[in-house]
């Protein structure tokens, strides 16, 4: 019964889930090797966000200069650009998986289709409800960070980083952003849930009880100010531009592959690409649990901690029972 999967799922990934061996004892330097290759090599989503930002960077990105002053035409740029990351990524995923149905059930978590109607939408729909929050308020919130972000790094606001002056730091910033993400992500999000926030703010994104990669950035605008706010620790800890890029479409575009309802893209009979995780869809269906990821394990430490096992979940339901007064 321990290690017993969960029932209720079309598929359920190898459970328990573990969390990273960077905060367990004693150290096991083997495993933590492992845990970073497995989260950024040879294939991932990180490493393909890398690419973007400085494809982004070099290729449709106003020079720093130009950022210095606002005007239109730059931030619109910024705009398109980001409207169109977005399309592509989460519109992509949703056309492969949920319109072709390119991969069938394979991989996918929830055995039941999207929700096509339901009153609780603003549009009538769960896909339109999500495309319309995603579109109108995340990317333009997204860009208005991304504004905010550059101004401020050409003004001298915010501190530069430079590839010359620290190679090492530049390269490690792309390894500690996610950190930073997993550990602002679990603090911001169990605020999100303190019950007025969550009745005002946070219950948009909960309509979505099985997602879909629309759904990952299908916030009420105050919850997408609080969430893509993470990148303001660039005011304090200095970064390149290319890093502003990456730390937001980080951000942003994960929040969509992270809500596939697919474990991963099966290529010749393989997970070749991993996408949704199971961990955050449990928080999802089962509400009380998981608020943070499995970078840095805060659930296990506050209790929260679903990992996948029958054993987990009816500890869930006695944590959930006083919260849902039953």
């Amino acid at each position: 019964m321990d290690d017993t999967p969960l029932k209720g799922w079309n598929h359920v990934p190898n459970v328990p889930l573990q969390a990273s061996p960077f905060f367990s004892w004693p150290l096991r330097p083997l495993e933590m090797l492992a845990w970073v290759w497995n989260s950024w090599f040879l294939i991932s989503e990180r490493l393909i966000v890398v690419g973007i930002a400085f494809a982004s960077f070099y290729w449709i990105q106003p020079p720093l200069e130009e950022t210095a002053t606002l005007a239109f035409g730059w931030v619109a740029e910024m705009y398109v650009r980001n409207l169109i990351l977005m399309t592509v990524v989460a519109g992509g995923l949703h056309l492969y998986f949920y319109t072709f149905t390119k991969q069938g059930r394979r991989l996918k978590y929830d055995p039941r289709p999207l929700m096509k109607n339901g009153r609780q939408f603003t549009l009538g729909g769960q896909i339109r409800d999500n495309m319309f929050w995603t579109l109108a308020s995340g990317v333009t919130i997204w860009t208005a960070y991304e504004v905010l972000m550059f101004w401020a790094l050409a003004n001298g606001y915010a501190p530069l980083l430079t590839w010359a002056a620290h190679p090492v730091w530049f390269v490690a910033m792309f390894f500690l952003i996610p950190v930073w993400e997993s550990f602002y992500f679990y603090w911001i999000h169990r605020l999100l849930h303190v019950p007025f926030l969550y009745k005002h703010v946070h219950a948009l994104h909960h309509r979505n009880i099985n997602v879909g990669p629309w759904s990952g950035m299908s916030m009420h605008p105050v919850e997408h100010v609080i969430f893509l706010g993470s990148v303001l620790i660039h005011w304090i800890v200095a970064a390149h531009p290319v890093h502003i890029l990456f730390h937001l479409q980080y951000y942003a575009l994960t929040a969509a592959t992270t809500h596939t309802g697919f474990e991963g893209l099966v290529v010749k009979d393989e997970n070749r690409l991993k996408l949704g995780t199971f961990h955050h869809q449990m928080h999802h269906r089962y509400f009380e649990c998981n608020y943070g990821s499995l970078e840095i394990p805060w659930d296990k430490l506050f209790g929260s901690f679903h990992d996948g096992t029958e054993k987990a979940n009816e500890r869930i339901k006695e944590r959930r029972k006083p919260i849902m007064g039953t």
